[in-house]
């Protein structure tokens, strides 16, 4: 008996009639694709219509009608042929049973790559929904890394899942208009794509804050209305500027949008008359030249408020937008915003990577904003390689979408943009990983500064490194971007795992040594035995679970004693003896971390406390958290410290001042002239008076702090200086 093989979902009927709205998609698409991809595209919606038979949205349409839809805000892109078939095929993979063999089969590996790279993951295999968007968001990246389009489908389904938004259930409507305001929108403007941004932030901003969204909307209407008079006579004067100055070019008003309104009144803390007393235009001319003629001719009509301009011509932002932007003092009294560029940079500012598109993998990008984009993404690849947790890199990148970027340069010349905030350590990451692990201090415009300095736009910066430097914790409170995050975690990860495995050691022997054993004492054989039961691969890996707090050193070591045999245990086994303390000497700080509860320093009597996960947390011994501690003695660790301490300890001083002008720079002047870095510096209690101070500060030790005070209370401005806590 003959077997007929099931149907194929790509048998389809290539000639088979198409609804009106695949019809207007093939019209479309007609205006700058050969015939036979229009009918590539056709074959695809037959495809996909055949994969998605019976399913429909939350609506009620067919559910076929959205990925053409999505398909359709890619053609107005002017995006080719290969972009269009896989944004019509995008959920074939996810919802139907086509499989990816036979997509490729039927349409080219590319197709099915851009499509697999759209596809979200298994849901199943994640312990909760956030996790599993964390980790189909890294997989989504990782495939816009290797191909640019992957993101220009999925920032189209994502717009028109905006604009149908409102069939879906009210948490559901929450949930994705954050998402589109946190991650979605800000992509595209890192992608230079504004108008995509702007809609997906205006629908979101809607359906996040629908009451607050026609508040602003009907003001900024009635603010219009009052005004089209006077943007009316600014435009003409600005157009028969230009046609005086022989430059061909047209000025068009711009309005805000109730995003941005509702931004700034939150963030800058202005009022909605604040921000709507601000008149904006935009220049449009043939060439970069004639754009500084533009200028100059603009600036002669009306004065220039100093300080306002800004050239992204000559140095494009990091999504390749280009124009000049200044700011005037207009007739009305308010300032009148100013953007000039060419049609060229007008298209770029509007579309970003998608202007122009002309996809060559092989031969190079088709414009500076996807150049920069490549560039973007590329680094972002290599952090998701060094983040482990797909959670941690999702909130690197929110970090990196930062809209608002400083432009820095080193002493060549080359020019880094980094986002707003940024330190010098941001900068000597962003140069290369090995100078940002390696640097000291940095010299900006020519003057030596701290690695926590913050950086403004056009300064110069030069980083000083030295081989023995290395990241420390702190230095992750001191940057904003993902790559230096990413760079100083995955070194402190090999530094507490290198801690641990040393530190686990001397605990496990002073264990032993108790019982008198030690580690090298007891045979191969047995301590394999011993990983194997409890599921390690290696020694170093018990060893690191002892220093971090996941094992006990004394319970390791009763096992290790019992799983000796009795020839064993009576040849090497000695009467017990208290074991010495282990002594440290502050460079563990992988693995050792101090108390804020008391600040204990070097020469002070210390005891140890494991903490799972996080290793042993070192207090004073007259802490007064230490008798809570004691109730659970197996997390108890006898330390010490060495004879030779490393490193600077934060120390707390309580400070009583006379309540008078200067006594706070008096204070702090006697500090530094001891050696010592204030970290912060607080008022506790002031009256008319008397103050008194709380000051942060870095000492090596003991006989530091006490130089410290002794030159404090020599001041004669203070009636009282006391270590805190007491």
């Amino acid at each position: 008996m003959e077997v007929i093989p099931a149907k194929k979902l790509t048998d389809v009927v290539d000639d088979a009639p198409v609804p009106p709205y695949v019809q207007a998609l093939e019209d479309r698409v007609g205006a700058y694709l050969p015939h036979e991809q229009v009918l590539r595209i056709r074959r695809a919606f037959l495809v996909g219509a055949a994969a998605h038979e019976g399913q429909t949205r939350k609506s009620g349409e067919p559910y076929i009608t959205h990925p053409v839809a999505v398909a359709h805000v890619l053609a107005d892109l002017g995006l080719d042929a290969e972009t269009i078939i896989a944004a019509i095929l995008h959920d074939t993979l996810e919802d139907t049973r086509l499989g990816r063999a036979e997509l490729a089969g039927a349409f080219g590996e590319t197709v099915a790559e851009l499509v697999d790279g759209v596809t979200k993951l298994d849901k199943m295999r994640f312990s909760s929904r956030a996790e599993a968007d964390a980790e189909s968001f890294r997989k989504m990246l990782l495939a816009m890394a290797r191909d640019l389009r992957v993101i220009l489908i999925k920032l189209s389904d994502r717009l028109h899942n905006m604009r149908t938004l409102g069939a879906k259930d009210s948490d559901s409507r929450r949930r994705i208009a954050r998402e589109t305001l946190e991650i979605y929108a800000p992509i595209a403007q890192r992608l230079g794509m504004n108008k995509f941004k702007a809609e997906l932030q205006d629908l979101g901003f809607k359906a996040l804050y629908p009451d607050r969204h026609r508040i602003i909307g009907e003001r900024i209407r009635a603010a219009l209305g009052n005004r089209r008079e006077a943007m009316a006579k600014i435009e003409m004067a600005l157009e028969g500027r230009l046609a005086a100055e022989k430059i061909p070019g047209r000025a068009v008003s711009r309005i805000k949008s109730a995003w941005s309104i509702y931004s700034k009144m939150r963030s800058e803390h202005k009022s909605f008359a604040q921000l709507m007393d601000v008149y904006g235009f935009r220049v449009i001319t043939d060439s970069a030249m004639h754009c500084y003629m533009a200028l100059g001719a603009v600036h002669g009509l009306y004065k220039p408020v100093d300080g306002r301009f800004k050239d992204f011509i000559a140095i494009p932002k990091g999504n390749g937008y280009q124009s000049l932007h200044t700011v005037l003092l207009g007739p009305f009294g308010a300032p009148i915003e100013i953007q000039i560029r060419t049609s060229e940079m007008e298209s770029v500012a509007e579309r970003g990577v998608a202007a122009h598109w002309a996809y060559k993998s092989d031969s190079g990008p088709a414009n500076s904003a996807q150049a920069r984009a490549r560039e973007w993404l590329s680094a972002l690849a290599d952090s998701q390689a060094n983040t482990p947790s797909a959670s941690e890199f999702l909130e690197n990148v929110k970090i990196d979408l930062f809209p608002d970027e400083v432009y820095l340069f080193t002493p060549r010349g080359e020019i880094f943009s980094l986002p707003r905030n940024a330190t010098a350590l941001d900068f000597a990451y962003a140069v290369h990983t090995d100078v940002g692990d390696h640097a000291v201090a940095a010299r900006v415009d020519k003057k030596l500064v701290p690695l926590r300095t913050r950086l403004v736009s056009g300064q110069q910066v030069e980083i000083i490194t030295a081989p023995s430097a290395v990241p420390n914790p702190a230095w992750l409170e001191a940057v904003v971007t993902g790559k230096a995050r990413t760079a100083i975690r995955q070194y402190l990860k090999h530094l507490q795992h290198e801690d641990a495995v040393d530190f686990g050691h001397r605990m496990l022997d002073r264990a032993l040594d108790a019982r008198g054993l030690s580690l090298d004492a007891i045979p191969a054989a047995t301590l394999d035995r011993f990983l194997d039961e409890a599921k390690l691969k290696r020694l170093e890996e018990l060893l690191s679970e002892i220093a971090l707090g996941n094992r006990f050193a004394d319970q390791v070591a009763t096992q290790l004693v019992g799983l000796l045999g009795p020839r064993e245990t009576a040849t090497k086994s000695q009467p017990e003896h208290t074991a010495e303390k282990i002594r440290i000497s502050g460079a563990e700080r992988g693995v050792l971390s101090f108390g804020n509860c008391c600040h204990p320093l070097p020469g002070d009597e210390i005891v140890g406390f494991l903490s799972s996960g996080k290793g042993i947390v070192v207090h004073r011994v007259e802490c007064p958290n230490v008798a809570e501690f004691r109730k659970t003695p197996e997390r108890i660790v006898a330390i010490e410290w060495d004879r030779d301490v490393s490193g600077d300890y934060r120390a707390e001083l309580r400070i009583e001042v006379l309540n008078r002008p200067g006594v706070l720079a008096t204070v702090a002047a006697a500090i530094a002239d001891a050696g010592s870095n204030i970290e912060n510096v607080e008022y506790i209690e002031r009256d008319s008076t008397a103050a008194t101070l709380l000051f942060a500060i870095e000492v090596k030790d003991r006989k530091h702090l006490a130089d410290v005070m002794r030159r404090v209370r020599r001041t004669g401005v203070v009636s009282g200086v006391y270590r805190h806590p007491l």
